[in-house]
């Protein structure tokens, strides 16, 4: 049996050498092609050109295609006016803090449970992954307590970046993600480290760690991306001007700005995550496939 005649698809080879099947399987596909391509790019293009329009065009109905009178200006006056350059930097900052912390401690955790494998880690490891069943909105109220007053210490965390780091270390997917990816990984390098004297921190880093990258990169741009995206959590834990994110602070002037102006915002804050997905697209799936066939 040939591989071709071996392949099993929604539409056979003969079909598709036919003068009709061929026309309907390329039309079907562009016309699919095309829907998806508008309904994600859609809403991009529309904010891009929103923001290069006066207030009047971008209410108007039915709207234009593009801008009569294009003003780039917009975005040097939402620069300007809404102080990006200060809530960009926040936004990288508890970024950057994110990432570092989930590194650290979500890898410790996961390390423990596929390679350590402690006393009653499956159930622990269970009672993580019934966390994912809860609604994320359900977790705001016990949270802001605890950050109002931590228990023990009681402290108050507003305004602090740990009020935004903390809750996210507790990250039942990561950790789970990660613990999959270290499950793939043979036990005999876990037993020839031993051999040579290596502990279970040096074999982490020496052995786990450097072949555990496209995860680690993978863990890394979901921190990033959370971090950018989340609004009602920052609103609540850093009311001050000083410590907002982009998000929040671009809300925040949306009462007394113009709407091109915005929408300038807007555009200016989703860049650096278009440019991430955008570089490190091919890392993400091959993060996310890593580990999930052995053999």
């Amino acid at each position: 049996m040939s591989q071709e005649s071996g392949a099993r698809t929604l539409i056979s080879q003969a079909q598709l050498r036919r003068g009709k099947g061929r026309f309907v399987y390329w039309t079907l596909l562009t016309l699919v092609v095309l829907g998806f391509t508008l309904a994600f790019v859609g809403p991009l293009y529309w904010m891009v050109t929103g923001a290069l329009k006066t207030g009047q065009e971008i209410a108007q109905t039915p709207p234009t295609l593009w801008p009569k009178d294009p003003d780039f200006s917009n975005y040097t006056d939402a620069w300007s006016n809404l102080n990006l350059a200060k809530l960009l930097f926040n936004t990288f900052y508890y970024a950057a803090g994110a990432v570092l912390f989930q590194l650290v401690l979500d890898t410790a955790a996961a390390y423990a449970l596929s390679k350590l494998r402690p006393i009653l880690g499956n159930v622990i490891l269970g009672a993580m992954l019934a966390t994912l069943m809860i609604p994320a909105i359900v977790l705001v109220v016990p949270q802001y307590v605890t950050v109002i007053d931590l228990p023990f210490a009681h402290v108050n965390m507003l305004d602090s970046p740990f009020a935004i780091w903390l809750p996210l270390v507790a990250n039942a997917f990561n950790i789970f993600l990660l613990k999959r990816f270290f499950d793939s990984i043979p036990d005999e390098l876990m037993a020839a480290a031993q051999v040579d004297g290596a502990g279970p921190l040096r074999t982490l880093w020496s052995i786990i760690l450097p072949m555990s990258r496209p995860i680690l990169g993978v863990v890394s741009i979901f921190a990033v991306t959370y971090v950018w995206k989340d609004f009602l959590w920052p609103k609540l834990v850093m009311p001050s001007p000083e410590t907002r994110t982009v998000s929040v602070g671009i809300y925040a002037f949306s009462g007394g700005s113009s709407m091109n102006e915005i929408v300038a915002a807007s555009v200016i804050a989703a860049i650096p995550t278009v440019v991430i997905f955008l570089i490190f697209q091919r890392n993400i799936m091959s993060g996310l496939t890593a580990g999930s066939v052995k053999g």
